[in-house]
């Protein structure tokens, strides 16, 4: 197994004044409606684990593709700290027929929908990605990370499976059409199983297509159960983008 590693480099950020305003200001006394148009455009990086499977290149095909969000212990510029958990760990050790693209945020930074978005642009173009098998899980930080990306850009997966994580429950109907595996412990006191019951209950009120797996005696750490069973990557690839 070869673990490949590849980083976005930077080089600077445009700022587009060209698009002004489209019409002049009104510049008398009192109160006028105006209109302030700019077009901005940031260039975003990130290091990263890319993982292909031991097959990758002898067959001319397109595979499928998990994203992985670390939690927060796992931030900062070394990538072995996000080996500590989840698939990056696994695949240390075993094959996945997926491609894996396992992100590292920023010391003190959180996840980031428009970077991820941008990282699978990068990927998906450089890479025989199945554009209807992309696949988003994450554990705490990164449980969070997933309900945060998949209610932005609901389009982009199959399914998810947001672990020891929460959101915005009040947006979650965004993600009625999106299958949902959540994994929570019941005695986690880091991130409260409440947080992630409520996700849950907001999105079967709108319809959606969630399961929830709670373990009674687990603390926290409800991903090592979670990412160690055979289960969840066979319920991913049951699952195709919905057009």
């Amino acid at each position: 197994m070869k673990t490949l590693l590849l980083s976005f480099i930077p080089i600077l950020v445009f700022l587009l004044a060209g698009c002004a305003a489209s019409r002049p200001w009104t510049l008398s006394s009192g109160q006028h409606p105006q209109l302030f148009q700019k077009e901005i455009t940031t260039i975003v990086s990130s290091n990263f684990l890319l993982y292909l499977p031991r097959e990758y290149g002898r067959e001319k095909k397109e595979w499928p593709l998990i994203l992985f969000l670390h939690g927060a212990g796992e931030r900062g510029s070394d990538l072995e700290k996000v080996k500590t958990h989840g698939p990056p760990k696994l695949l240390e050790k075993e094959d996945f027929p997926f491609i894996v693209v396992s992100p590292q945020a920023p010391e003190g930074a959180g996840w980031m929908p428009d970077l991820l978005n941008a990282l699978l642009d990068e990927v998906i173009e450089r890479l025989p990605v199945d554009r209807d098998r992309i696949y988003l899980t994450g554990l705490s930080m990164g449980g969070f990370g997933t309900w945060r990306l998949a209610i932005e850009h609901p389009e982009r997966f199959a399914a998810i499976a947001p672990i020891c994580g929460g959101g915005e429950a009040y947006r979650v109907c965004r993600l009625k059409n999106l299958p949902v595996w959540a994994f929570h412990g019941a005695k986690d006191n880091v991130v409260p199983l409440k947080a992630q019951e409520e996700m849950v209950a907001a999105l079967k009120q709108c319809g959606g297509n969630v399961k929830f797996t709670v373990y009674p005696d687990a603390g926290h750490d409800s991903w090592t159960e979670t990412y160690a069973n055979p289960e969840l990557y066979k319920w991913f690839l049951e699952h195709r983008r919905q057009h």
